[in-house]
């Protein structure tokens, strides 16, 4: 893998409003968010070989409405692992899939933001944030290791 799309689901409806948060789906805003974020990919010409998608409806939903804006976009793969995991649990899920060259990983916040921080910077705990549909977008240079990535992009609705 040479680069790596971390995409943070977009905007959900409150949990109150659905009661299960696995089940909670895209506000209006988030569906909107989600079309710019494919959007977004498109104009820039990143096509991933391969996408991750936690399967919480929220995510699942962001994932099918970035990757409708891609031409010969792949079937996203759900990785239950992806909900509610840590920076560590979120590497392992992503060294499964070491032979595609870009792979899109769409997930939650704190692990989508904490992975930046500790690819990019070596550490976890130094994360700036990302909100509902940002997108980080990372160059891998080597192995997939703390402090091994460099931010090219980043974006955010």
């Amino acid at each position: 893998m040479h680069e790596l799309i971390l995409l943070r689901h977009a905007e959900a409806v409150p949990i109150e409003a659905s009661g299960d948060d696995q089940q909670r789906p895209l506000s209006p805003r988030g569906e909107q968010e989600a079309q710019a974020a494919g959007l977004w990919l498109a104009a820039h010409g990143l096509c991933p070989e391969r996408v991750l998608s936690s399967p919480s409806r929220r995510t699942d939903e962001t994932t099918r409405l970035a990757l409708a804006a891609i031409d010969h976009a792949p079937i996203p793969q759900l990785a239950a692992e992806i909900y509610d995991a840590t920076p560590g649990e979120l590497l392992a899920v992503l060294d499964q899939h070491g032979d595609a060259g870009t792979v899109m990983l769409v997930g939650h916040n704190p692990g989508i933001e904490r992975l930046v921080a500790l690819l990019v910077e070596g550490r976890s705990d130094e994360f700036r944030g990302m909100p509902p549909g940002a997108m980080a977008v990372l160059h891998l240079d080597g192995a997939l290791e703390p402090g091994n990535a460099r931010l090219d992009a980043f974006w955010s609705p």
